[in-house]
């Protein structure tokens, strides 16, 4: 029995590191798609906001000043990406794919000018990093230190799931959202600003994704690495599609790409399969994810599609 706790420990343990960044990313894809504007560069966002809080954390030696900033970063391409497709009604698919080869590029051109010609940022020391809840309350390895003495921006991203839920669902603001992710042409003549709309979701959906990004370098991680992201900002994108592109829904997909990683990390210890196989385990699941349920999402009418304000 003791040893089943354990693992389950071990396995929830995992899920609360691995969640997060790709729950933080989901949200705010949320934002971007329900509001009509598609932001595949969602990797992109979290790849620089990955650089930029291991950056900040190192030099400020405050992780949670790095994780905002993190945030901030996103936020910066978030605008870009706005700027491009809402007021330039650029094709959004190739901006998006853009930010993600901008985003991993300019970091590394960063981390390369900043730290002797090194793709790598400095490690980060405990004190800089995010800090654990309740470090001491537990001994190390037990259940309660792998459940309860964990990062609090793990628990806090769940509980921004309920808050961006409300903002959608019970706000003005959040049925303007879906308004304009659907009737844009309707919003208007009633008096709402699509484009401040759309730009506001856009940008909200960097700095969340931005956010996703610091969570890995400044609690798993420990460092930037141009590998950091390895995928997660896609992952993030099937889960909203997955979760029918509502906050409660993604992260249902978000806990369950988790577990999956949590269960990669029990069968890594064992050295009964390869490796590699093991590491394929999130991806297949997100294929799996796709080819299931991709189908029955109703994406929103207006996503995708340009607004043009009429004269």
């Amino acid at each position: 029995m003791g040893s089943f706790i354990t693992t389950l420990g071990l396995i929830i343990n995992a899920m609360l590191i691995a969640t997060p960044p790709l729950l933080l990313a989901a949200l705010g894809s949320c934002f971007s798609e329900r509001s009509g504007v598609v932001n595949i560069g969602i990797e992109g966002m979290m790849t620089i906001g990955a650089f930029t809080g291991a950056v900040v954390a190192y030099f400020s030696g405050n992780g949670w000043f790095g994780f905002l900033c993190g945030g901030l970063a996103g936020a910066a391409f978030g605008v870009l990406h706005a700027v491009v497709c809402i007021s330039f009604n650029a094709d959004q698919t190739i901006a998006g794919t853009a930010i993600n080869f901008i985003g991993p590029g300019l970091a590394v051109f960063l981390c390369k000018a900043m730290f002797e010609n090194s793709s790598d940022s400095p490690a980060l020391d405990t004190a800089s990093k995010l800090p654990r809840m309740f470090p001491n309350a537990f001994k190390a390895g037990s259940f309660g230190y792998n459940v309860i003495s964990t990062y609090p921006a793990a628990y806090l991203s769940i509980l921004l799931v309920a808050f961006i839920w409300f903002i959608f669902y019970k706000t003005k603001f959040g049925m303007h959202l879906r308004a304009c992710g659907e009737h844009p042409e309707a919003c208007e003549t009633l008096g709402i600003n699509v484009y401040k709309v759309r730009y506001t979701c856009v940008i909200l959906s960097g700095f969340l994704a931005g956010l996703g990004g610091a969570f890995v370098t400044l609690s798993t991680v420990s460092q930037f690495r141009p590998s950091v992201i390895v995928g997660q900002g896609f992952i993030a994108i099937a889960a909203v599609i997955f979760g029918k592109f509502k906050p409660q829904g993604a992260l249902v997909g978000c806990l369950i790409f988790g577990f999956c990683n949590g269960i990669k990390s029990i069968l890594s210890q064992s050295n009964v399969v390869s490796p590699n196989l093991i590491s394929m385990i999130p991806y297949v699941v997100t294929l799996l994810a796709l080819i299931l349920f991709v189908g029955s999402s109703r994406v929103p009418a207006a996503n995708g599609k340009p607004y043009i304000k009429s004269k």
